[in-house]
């Protein structure tokens, strides 16, 4: 049996209006400010807050005129560049504790550590090593952190998110024995990590309201429903997670098919899965064209320019495929999950895992005939395109105003990576 794991995952308080104070040698825990694009004004979407406006009620995500008018604050711009220098230099500091391997870096100010080899080296539980780790980061940096602790990636995750900021030197451990006192409680269902507010609405019309529903839930139904992330929703909702740090390094390595593509305008999510579809539909050219099939798809937003941000998500599916329909709905689903209703600029999409087509894999929900029918619908539009060129065959979606199929097929003559 394998031994029980000890994950952390650390998340910088407020990272880029941190850095902005302590830049300016002033303390975000009694400084009012706020980091936006001057330029935009009052509409202007905050990139994020000092914990001193938090605790006043103001999100870190919000536009400036829903700030109440009697709280005075300084507005600065954002400086990528600084932020980039610190979460380094904060890197730094947990590759001082651990090796390389047992780090994933999960955005600029939120990292997972596996710290189960490293607590007979130092002597200490794992609660004593993250203090020990956030002290150290605040005394070099300035900066200030929140930490979960958990048996597994996902319950260190929620730890954090959900209890860390509440608790005494900011870190919360949870154990498997917290799942039906903790996990469970959580609601509404967008207060849980991978769920976001479009996602909710789903599984709030199936009668799931809270994480104990959705861990009770026949998961049989939540896979005929939402496919191989049913799954992992209703694992996730009963703590269990066997993901590894090696797992993303993995990925990293292994031969992929990617497409990605930046917008001329922001798109929000009708048109963005408009353009997903889209993209898809590429990959599956490349797919059929070279015999692969993929069992890990991965989906990638980033929000404009003003907001600076966004997510990567990927997930594996049991059965290895090239369906378009298929990929399409894993894609769809990844983006209900973490979209944020904001402006969108660029949209990528990942095929890993790849394995050579060796035959047609059959269920139980679709008969042979008809993914036949299908294979050789798609080999024949296939050998059309190649001969008369993308744009000899469109569907009615291409037509519409924010499609950018037509004129992407004339850019790159019918070949795009």
């Amino acid at each position: 049996m394998e031994k029980e794991r000890h994950f952390l995952c650390i998340d910088l308080k407020s990272f880029f209006a941190s850095c902005e104070c302590v830049d300016r040698g002033l303390n975000p825990f009694t400084t009012p400010l706020v980091v936006a694009n001057k330029k935009q004004g009052n509409g202007a979407i905050t990139l994020a807050v000092t914990p001193y406006l938090k605790a006043k009620g103001i999100k870190g995500r919000t536009r400036l005129y829903e700030i109440p008018k009697n709280i005075k604050y300084t507005i600065v711009n954002p400086r990528m560049k600084l932020y980039l220098e610190k979460s380094k230099e904060v890197v730094s500091i947990y590759l001082d504790y651990i090796a390389k391997e047992d780090l994933h870096i999960y955005s600029i100010d939120e990292c997972f550590l596996d710290v189960t080899n490293y607590l007979r080296l130092y002597k200490k539980t794992d609660y004593e090593l993250a203090l020990d780790i956030l002290k150290t980061v605040e005394k070099r940096t300035g900066l200030t952190a929140t930490c979960g602790i958990g048996p597994n990636m996902l319950l260190a995750k929620i730890a954090m998110d959900i209890e860390a900021k509440h608790m005494k030197n900011c870190i919360s451990k949870w154990t498997r024995e917290d799942i039906p006192t903790k996990l469970w409680n959580i609601q509404p269902l967008s207060k849980m990590w991978g769920i976001g507010l479009r996602l909710e609405k789903r599984l709030n019309a199936l009668n799931i309201f809270s994480i104990k529903d959705l861990a009770l839930y026949d998961q049989n139904k939540l896979k005929d429903k939402f496919g191989v992330m049913g799954l992992e929703l209703w694992n996730h909702a009963n703590g269990i997670d066997t993901s590894k740090i090696s797992d993303f390094e993995i990925f990293k390595r292994e031969k992929s098919f990617s497409h990605s593509q930046v917008l001329f305008k922001d798109y929000y999510a009708e048109n963005t899965k408009l353009i997903i579809e889209e993209m898809v539909e590429v990959l599956g050219v490349r797919l059929r064209a070279s015999h692969y099939e993929t069992s890990c798809i991965g989906l990638g937003i980033h929000y404009s320019k003003t907001i600076n941000d966004g997510f990567y998500h990927h997930t594996k599916i049991e059965i290895p495929t090239n369906d378009v329909d298929t990929i399409k709905n894993v894609c769809f689903l990844l983006f209900d999950r973490y979209y944020e209703d904001l402006p969108i600029r660029k949209v990528s999409i990942s095929l890993s895992r790849l394995t050579k087509q060796l035959g047609t894999q059959l269920n139980l929900f679709e008969d042979y005939e008809s993914i036949k029918k299908k294979q050789e619908i798609n080999k024949t539009i296939d050998e059309v395109k190649t001969k008369f060129g993308k744009n000899s065959i469109l569907k009615a979606s291409n037509l519409l105003p924010d499609s950018t199929a037509i004129d992407r097929n004339k850019k790159i003559g019918g070949h795009h990576a």
